[in-house]
């Protein structure tokens, strides 16, 4: 479950950025290119897997890293992958 969580390079680099600590979703929005609607629905599938936490504060909703072994295996995976194109 966790690979097909995994399994887009968006939620890879969505994870990423969350590894420096938390963001909102309008500054995800500047790192990551991507319409607003397809990022709230990969924040919501990484949200609901367990690998996102969230908080609302006003308008803006505020996503981090809830599940640090998820951040392992993002780590595995883009290592792996670097690996492979050199």
């Amino acid at each position: 479950e966790l690979f097909a969580v995994l399994s887009t390079p968006i939620r890879l680099r969505i994870i990423s950025e969350l590894c420096q600590g938390e963001k909102s979703v309008s500054q995800l929005l500047e790192r990551i290119d991507v319409a607003q609607p397809n990022m709230s629905q990969h924040l919501n599938i990484l949200y609901r897997a367990g690998l996102l936490g969230r908080r609302r504060q006003g308008a803006q909703m505020f996503y981090r890293i809830a599940d640090v072994t998820a951040v392992g295996v993002c780590r595995a995976v883009c290592t792996q992958v670097a690996i492979d194109i050199d």
